[in-house]
């Protein structure tokens, strides 16, 4: 359920400049992404796990918010994020 760090370095190396840009909203957006998507199959399992489910939404605000912020930024690196995560936008 937890993401290695060999798994954080491939987002970032995918999404980011390199391997260690952890600070750029395109690998913050994938890294929560994916944490999203683990969280998600994790609580079709465990539909009563509470504390998850309220980490999973704090989690999808802090990716909106972030999506919010590339889109008046940079509308064109905005929707190519979108379409290269596949999300509803």
């Amino acid at each position: 359920m937890s993401l290695t760090t060999q798994d954080k370095e491939n987002i970032f190396k995918e999404f980011g400049n390199d391997a260690k840009d952890s600070g750029s909203v395109y690998s913050q957006v994938a890294l929560f992404t994916k944490k999203i998507s683990d969280l998600t199959e994790h609580l079709k399992l465990n539909r009563k796990d509470y504390g998850t489910q309220r980490s999973l939404q704090l989690m999808v605000g802090k990716r909106r918010k972030l999506l919010d912020y590339l889109k008046g930024k940079d509308i064109l690196k905005y929707r190519e994020l979108v379409k290269n995560l596949g999300l509803r936008r």
